[in-house]
């Protein structure tokens, strides 16, 4: 037998990268399709066109592209790019703001910045570290209860649209789990095509091709308060904080600085377009960054880069997408954007009262965050969050100088 007979075949450094390749198209694939609907739905709560809307989810798409094709081979780590989607359930909570559709993306752009200054001035990341995650939590799962009980009540008003998507669901989450919401989609797409054919609608061919439009922002007091401050806040506290502390889990220290500037760039030029955030992934990191995306942690950085790759293939055809959402039946869409954010509700929930003694200041953060109140053209996730911290400093007063 011959040396090159009896030596095994080395996999090569082809079939080494199909792994993390594979681990981003996936990381790709169920972000995409697992939220995609509730940025549409957000964006159009506060004001946004069919054709904004579109142009937003297009200019997210782009962002995280680049972000992730950048910071992936800059610092050869998995660190992946993702579109907040607390922020943009805030949204789909807080509705119209005095100024419309550019006062909107005013705030978009108020809260880019701020993101910006958290990389330049950490003390402000720092602060919003600060708040109580009790509360932040409480807050988040505030806003995600209208969108969350939509599936229910989506059943009752159109029972054949709604319940084919909520069995797709609960079947996929038993034995499927990573892909329960991406197969709830696929059970929606189903019902929206079977109706068109019963319909007879017909598809404009201009609106499947992607087109960006760029809006002039203004500043509202609203806005400002209303959109860009919690929009920030949400953003930071459930996505990047986070998103840092599952990459240090999985044996990656994150840049901060970069971090921060990368993704508070990319919400800027996004904003322009009417997108509303992008920041550090979180669930998504563990796919990209986990052990099933390669046993090398240092080839893992690769599935960034095909994160990247895969995003600009769905930007191409996020119009086809949102042209889709708007030939779904009423109650169809908001089902598959309710059981997308079951398990976000859930963690924020507990997250929310794990803590006896936080408890009640989380419930009342909590209940005026779900009242959906707006007081001077505020919306109620900017007075929840205060009214959390007032209860909390109430109760909270002299009791560390009685012990």
């Amino acid at each position: 037998m011959t040396a090159s007979a009896a030596a095994p075949a080395s996999p090569g450094p082809d079939a080494s990268a199909i792994r993390p390749i594979v681990a981003g198209v996936v990381t790709a694939l169920v972000g995409f399709t697992s939220t995609f609907a509730v940025v549409l739905t957000g964006l159009r709560a506060v004001g946004a066109s069919d054709d904004q809307a579109a142009s937003g989810l297009l200019a997210l798409c782009l962002a995280i592209a680049v972000g992730c094709l950048f910071v992936g081979a800059r610092y050869r780590m998995p660190i992946t790019i993702a579109w907040s989607t607390p922020g943009v359930a805030l949204l789909a909570a807080t509705g119209a703001v005095d100024g419309g559709w550019p006062a909107v993306v005013g705030g978009f752009l108020v809260s880019a910045v701020l993101m910006l200054l958290a990389g330049f001035f950490p003390p402000l990341g720092a602060l919003i570290a600060r708040i109580p995650p009790s509360i932040a939590q409480a807050m988040l799962a505030g806003v995600l209860l209208p969108l969350c009980v939509a599936p229910f009540t989506g059943v009752l008003s159109d029972p054949w649209g709604v319940a084919p998507v909520l069995v797709v669901w609960l079947v996929a989450a038993r034995l499927l789990p990573r892909w329960a919401v991406p197969l709830a989609f696929a059970a929606a797409t189903v019902v929206i095509v079977i109706g068109i054919v019963r319909s007879g609608a017909q598809v404009d061919p201009a609106t499947l091709v992607p087109r960006v439009e760029f809006v002039l922002p203004t500043l509202t007091f609203g806005s400002v308060v209303g959109i860009g401050i919690p929009l920030f806040v949400v953003t930071m506290a459930s996505q990047n904080v986070p998103g840092v502390a599952v990459m240090r889990s999985l044996g990656y220290t994150v840049p901060w600085r970069p971090a921060m500037i990368v993704t508070g760039l990319g919400s800027a030029v996004a904003a322009t377009a009417g997108g509303h955030a992008v920041n550090l992934g979180a669930i998504s990191a563990a796919i990209a960054a986990g052990p099933d995306s390669h046993p090398d942690p240092d080839r893992r950085w690769l599935a960034s880069i095909s994160v990247g790759c895969s995003y600009f293939v769905l930007a191409a055809l996020s119009s086809a997408f949102a042209a889709l959402v708007l030939l779904a039946p009423a109650g169809v869409i908001p089902a598959v954007a309710g059981v997308a954010l079951f398990a976000a509700f859930g963690s924020a929930i507990q997250q929310a009262i794990d803590d006896p003694g936080e408890r009640m200041p989380a419930v009342v953060t909590f209940l005026v965050a779900a009242s959906g109140i707006a007081i001077a053209g505020v919306s109620a996730a900017f007075w929840a969050l205060l009214a959390g911290l007032v209860v909390r400093a109430v109760l909270h007063v002299g009791r560390r100088r009685a012990v």
